[in-house]
């Protein structure tokens, strides 16, 4: 059962969730960016410089959240997402790599 804030444990991690939230294209790019990072950082939403409206990156954070592909913490005003880099790779080991190797449109 997914935690209070909608983050699901590495067992409810489903395949069809994670594609599907992966299908869009600046979902993939927040991905890629986390990936590219340091294990661990965290960044706000709005530090992603994704071309929508406030609504929208909430709309696209909520579904990375949902899948399991991000963690996300209130810190004041904002939250901070972090990749859940150790689960992704337990759960579908070599995904983050195809995501990096991926060419951005």
């Amino acid at each position: 059962m997914p935690d209070a804030e909608g983050h699901p444990d590495l067992a409810e991690m489903e395949l069809g969730k994670v594609l599907a939230a992966l299908a869009d294209p600046l979902r993939r790019t927040v991905i890629r960016e986390l990936a590219a990072a340091p294990t661990g950082t965290a960044r706000t939403c709005s530090s992603f410089t994704l071309p929508v409206s406030k609504a929208t990156m909430t709309h696209h954070f909520r579904v990375l959240r949902e899948a399991g592909l991000i963690q996300q913490v209130n810190r004041g005003n904002s939250r901070m997402a972090t990749l859940r880099r150790a689960d992704i790779e337990q759960r579908f080991p070599g995904l983050l790599a195809l995501l990096a190797a991926e060419t951005p449109s």
